[in-house]
């Protein structure tokens, strides 16, 4: 009878872990680039994550930290913003991270709790690199971590630190011995593991150092093609499947469909966040953080600015409501994933995407990214030359935000949507 009771409890024990197992893997996967100055077009460092969670509902928020302030990405039912999963403040400092698994402490059973509200404190705290460090120093053996923690500053510095609750590890994107092209890659899996067995996100990052080395030789290492390309990207690296390229079925019944769950625009993507540095030490304020709230291929971005001293109203929201932004893009993920049955949530419809309105869901995109884009750069350079009171700023990426969603509307009528809101 003991050796039966005993049985039981290994076996629900086994499931238990395997459960959460599957859980964390689906709520905590995430894929990065840190990129150094010297090898972006504008001579500005970069950083992106794709943040994929089971947390779909996401929007910003402007803090007042220690020291600094800063804007936020958060889960919105986090009313009071305590965990920031990507974020920049007024010195330029920015800040995200993704879940390294093979980090975790073997003794603690959530690993990794601490990264949001790790990431908070750093934001309202830290100017710079070094900084950042410091904190990591001082704060060593007090958190939960487990994560590959990517940071640039306005000093021009662009480093992952590949950080657990006992140690951390500093990687620069400028360090010809460990990114000799000037960029480093991440996903979930660390290279100081003692078991990178336990990490994930292979598929990912073989596709995303693909990419991001096509970018490289080309000349096109910078915002639009991270948003546009590598954000956006649906081929499965080990399958070498090109949904946007491959002929679509006859059968209007019988339409394409692809699984999204080792893209790097996943089902389970809830945001996608660019991080553009500032020129120099002198204007932390030109630093961008550049935010789409969904799917990228569900939304547009908008760029922030923490000078700039709010965000803008379609992209926050009081309490635990979401944003306006992320409200549409979830419709329209909907329509692309109409499917809810079973496994059938992670299936794209590429006829779907391909086919709307005649030209397609990404062409309707783009049309007003590349306008955001551009009204974004020209503005840029009129603020290099001189600086903008914060009202002005606000004033700006209110108005643009603004377009971007009225423009939302007009390409993707709600009557020409179906599902729900996912």
């Amino acid at each position: 009878m003991e050796n039966k009771k005993n049985l039981s409890t290994i076996i629900a024990s086994v499931l238990f872990f395997f459960l959460f197992w599957i859980v964390q893997g689906q709520a905590l996967i995430c894929t990065l680039i840190v990129v150094s100055g010297k090898a972006t077009t504008s001579g500005r460092p970069l950083m992106w994550k794709n943040r994929d969670t089971s947390q779909l509902l996401n929007k910003l928020m402007y803090f007042k930290g220690v020291k600094y302030r800063f804007i936020g990405l958060i889960d919105s039912e986090d009313a009071e913003g305590k965990e920031i999963w990507a974020g920049l403040n007024e010195k330029g400092l920015a800040v995200m991270n993704s879940q390294a698994d093979d980090l975790a402490a073997k003794d603690k059973k959530f690993d990794g709790a601490g990264n949001g509200t790790f990431m908070k404190m750093a934001l309202g705290e830290c100017a710079t690199i070094d900084d950042f460090e410091k904190l990591l120093q001082r704060e060593k053996g007090k958190w939960d971590l487990a994560a590959n923690f990517g940071v640039i500053d306005a000093l021009g510095g662009a480093a992952f630190f590949e950080t657990s609750s006992e140690y951390y590890t500093r990687f620069e994107a400028d360090d010809k011995k460990v990114a000799p092209f000037g960029y480093l890659v991440r996903t979930n899996f660390s290279y100081t593991s003692p078991d990178y067995l336990q990490g994930g996100g292979f598929i990912r990052f073989e596709r995303m150092n693909h990419l991001a080395e096509m970018a490289r030789a080309t000349g096109q290492l910078e915002v639009r093609f991270i948003h546009q390309q590598a954000a956006r990207d649906l081929n499965h690296e080990k399958l070498h499947s090109y949904p946007l390229n491959r002929a679509l079925p006859e059968d209007p019944a019988r339409p394409l469909y692809i699984n999204t769950s080792d893209t790097i625009n996943r089902h389970s993507t809830a945001s996608a966040v660019v991080f553009e540095g500032a020129p120099s030490s002198e204007r932390p304020d030109l630093a961008i953080m550049w935010v789409i709230l969904r799917q990228p291929i569900s939304g547009v971005a908008i760029p922030v600015w923490p000078y700039a001293g709010q965000v803008p109203r379609v992209a926050t929201a009081p309490g635990q409501q979401t944003c306006v932004l992320n409200v549409f893009s979830r419709k329209l993920v909907a329509y692309l994933y109409p499917d809810i049955r079973g496994r059938m949530p992670q299936y794209l419809n590429v006829n779907r995407l391909r086919t709307y309105g005649g030209d397609g869901v990404l062409s309707r995109l783009l049309r007003i990214e590349d306008q955001v884009l551009e009204k974004a750069r020209a503005q840029q350079k009129l603020w290099e030359k001189k600086k903008e009171p914060p009202a002005r700023v606000a004033e700006f990426q209110e108005a643009l935000a603004e377009f971007v969603l009225k423009s939302l509307l007009e390409e993707f009528p709600d009557s020409r949507l179906a599902g729900d809101e996912r």
